[in-house]
């Protein structure tokens, strides 16, 4: 990050404290001016501690960074994952164009809708009946067995997209390891109906593929050995450990090394969203990422949508250092948007090794957070409206709701735009003694305010407004990824944890083993072994 614009806005912040009623009075065309529009979503980032002067830093920021080159270099397959020497190509996947970006010596576009025609094709089979079990029945179940993006976006993305899916095939998602998520899930389908996609790049994560073997014991257990073919399907790079699993190739849906795994959802790891939603919704979907993602490319910063979420949060991050945003849906087809935000922000730009390789001066990635409105309102709220942190928030809301009933969409609605308004103009002393407030209250009913929100609207939830929201997001943490100057695409600290278990896990089951740990890790294994009679 570039270290004199960076101090600039620290001594901007310092000497101008910002007060949002004085912004808004002063300023009555404020919220117009702070209004952007793309792909079917509208931004409203007027209640943020932002005047003319602070804007004009931020923008400077990006364009230090070189951050239209930066954006340029990944729309056009440059290797800008640096240590694992990649391309990053997640755009490419919901591009509308079938051939035409050569990347490596591969036509990538071809590539993708080779990939796109042929879920289509097979969804479609599943749903029209055509694909049958192994005795003959209708797929009805759909078991999705990955991890991390492969679990995360294929579950947000099944639940918001409900209204859409098929009713009549019902999807589950399993990625622990812990035993109780599978075995809850078999309990509540039935062998000879159920379709398993196991998504793992490699074959080999430890994860899933523990997972996969568990099901797949348990459909032989009940079907046989033969039945196999007829309920797995594969999502992976590895043809010989799919066969040896028992799958046949020709059900094996390829992906890239240029995906990473939580921008993966427009690639094969989206097929069960295609066998719930069907084809044609997943090409809507598709046609929102491409219709954000054209914006993001050549819209100028001062009206780009995802720029602007990116410069505004490391305002808050690097400016007022804030630790933390949240991201408050109001509508609960979205119940695991913040989820998967979680593993798109924080793996991405969880870094503090900058891209040369220095150690970072300065805060990353935030920790992202958040639960639907109105559940929301009634446990964490009241820390952002009355205590000591400042918690910068994004609402997320839609003008129409799918189950239209009664008055539960305006009185929605109107928790929406009052959580926005009350956090950002409070409630003062002299507005709590009019409403004859005993004066030993009045501390307590006072309401500071100044609490900055973004606010996003859009007409309803749909397939493209879904893929917009992801793909402003993606290209939110991308920008901030090139204006703290880090590489947002490997995630390194997840390995680590992984080596050490596979260590410990040999070490669990075998007392032989001596153990060369911490005297914690050391006691908490000899605990285990006690407690499951494996003692030396």
């Amino acid at each position: 990050m570039d270290t004199d614009t960076a101090e600039q806005l620290e001594g901007q912040i310092e000497s101008h404290d910002l007060k949002l009623k004085e912004l808004f009075a002063t300023d009555p065309g404020r919220a117009a001016k702070m209004t952007v529009s793309a792909a079917g979503w509208t931004l409203d980032y007027s209640k943020n501690l932002l005047d003319t002067q602070t804007l004009t830093l931020l923008l400077k920021l990006a364009e230090k960074a070189n951050l239209k080159t930066e954006i340029e270099n990944m729309f056009t397959g440059k290797h800008i994952n640096q240590t694992e020497n990649r391309a990053v190509l997640h755009t490419a996947l919901r591009s509308s164009k079938t051939t035409g970006l050569i990347v490596d010596g591969q036509d990538v576009y071809a590539d993708v809708h080779t990939v796109l025609n042929k879920m289509y094709a097979f969804a479609t089979r599943i749903r029209t009946g055509e694909w049958l079990g192994y005795t003959g029945k209708r797929i009805k179940y759909v078991v999705n067995i990955g991890i991390g993006g492969s679990d995360l976006g294929p579950a947000m993305a099944y639940q918001a997209l409900l209204p859409y899916s098929k009713r009549t095939l019902k999807c589950f998602f399993v990625s622990n390891v812990d035993a109780t998520h599978i075995a809850e899930t078999l309990l509540q389908v039935k062998a000879d109906q159920t379709l398993f996609i196991i998504a793992s790049k490699t074959f080999t994560t430890q994860e899933t593929m523990t997972n996969a073997q568990t099901a797949r014991a348990w459909l032989v257990s009940k079907l046989g050995e033969a039945a196999v073919a007829k309920h797995f399907v594969a999502v992976s790079t590895n043809a010989s450990k799919v066969a040896e699993f028992g799958i046949n190739p020709d059900n094996m849906f390829v992906f890239w090394d240029w995906v990473g795994g939580r921008y993966s959802l427009p690639s094969a790891i989206g097929l069960s969203l295609v066998l719930a939603i069907g084809p044609r919704n997943f090409k809507r979907f598709l046609s929102g990422y491409e219709a954000m993602d054209k914006h993001f490319r050549t819209a100028p910063f001062k009206r780009n949508m995802p720029v602007l979420m990116a410069l505004i949060g490391i305002l808050y991050s690097n400016g007022y250092g804030a630790d933390t945003y949240a991201v408050l849906p109001y509508d609960q087809y979205l119940v695991r948007f913040p989820a998967y935000l979680q593993q798109l922000d924080m793996e991405s730009n969880g870094k503090s090794v900058t891209r040369d390789g220095q150690p970072v001066e300065y805060m990353t990635g935030p920790i992202v957070w958040g639960e639907p409105g109105t559940n929301g309102q009634h446990a964490f709220y009241q820390l952002i409206h009355q205590g000591t942190r400042l918690i910068p928030a994004d609402f997320i809301g839609f003008c129409k709701s799918h189950n239209p009933i009664g008055d539960h969409h305006a009185k929605l609605m109107a928790n929406f735009f009052a959580q926005t308004e009350a956090l950002a103009f409070g409630k003062t002393a002299d507005q709590c003694r009019a409403e004859g407030t005993p004066e030993t209250l009045i501390p307590f009913k006072t309401f500071v305010g100044n609490h900055p929100t973004n606010t996003l609207l859009a007409n309803e939830l749909t397939p493209k407004t879904l893929g917009a929201l992801i793909a402003l997001y993606e290209h939110k943490v991308f920008t901030q990824g090139i204006i703290w100057n880090i590489f947002s695409f490997d995630q390194w600290g997840v390995e680590l944890g992984k080596v050490l278990a596979g260590k410990i896990l040999k070490e669990l089951n075998n007392t032989s083993l001596p153990l060369h740990h911490d005297s914690s890790t050391n006691a908490l294994i000899m605990r285990y072994r006690a407690a499951q009679q494996i003692v030396d």
